[in-house]
């Protein structure tokens, strides 16, 4: 039997990443796991917008950790009620490189994620081609559930 104890959960806080969570969260009720929460801000748009405005990485990168912080509050304000999540992180890098890395780090059993959220087009050749789902799901040991867009969460059994 498949004994899933710990589930990460990568977000951009897209409506494709609430519908993520949704599952990850009917999933970790079944097996009484815990849902840790990750977001990623992509180390390539902190250069980009400090070579933009003259700022320096190490201050672009604060903020849009702070910023991505304030999001997780109001995120799991939404969607959290049951209190599932037991933990909850802001990192800095390249997004598919990242969520790999804190898998392995924490030995996770399963990673759950959007399709596509914010830089997603819907486009076949980035969806297959080139997603950062797709890569995260060829550097990991363990499974990922790819949540598509439209999805709008688990069904249960009473409804």
């Amino acid at each position: 039997m498949v004994k899933l104890k710990r589930i990460l959960v990568a977000t951009d806080f897209s409506r494709c990443s609430e519908s993520a969570f949704k599952y990850a969260k009917f999933i970790a009720k079944c097996f009484s796991a815990s849902i840790e929460l990750l977001h990623v801000v992509d180390k390539r748009d902190v250069e980009k917008i400090a070579e933009l405005y003259e700022e320096s990485e190490d201050s672009v990168s604060r903020r849009l950790c702070l910023q991505a912080k304030e999001k997780f509050q109001a995120f799991l304000a939404e969607n959290n009620q049951d209190g599932t999540v037991v933990e909850q992180e802001v990192a800095v890098g390249i997004p598919f490189q990242t969520i790999a890395l804190k898998a392995q780090e924490r030995a996770v059993d399963m990673i759950v994620m959007g399709g596509h959220g914010r830089m997603g087009s819907g486009q076949i050749d980035k969806i297959f081609f080139g997603s950062r789902a797709e890569r995260v799901v060829r550097m990991l040991p363990c499974p990922v559930l790819c949540i598509p867009p439209e999805t709008a969460g688990p069904k249960r059994s009473s409804e």
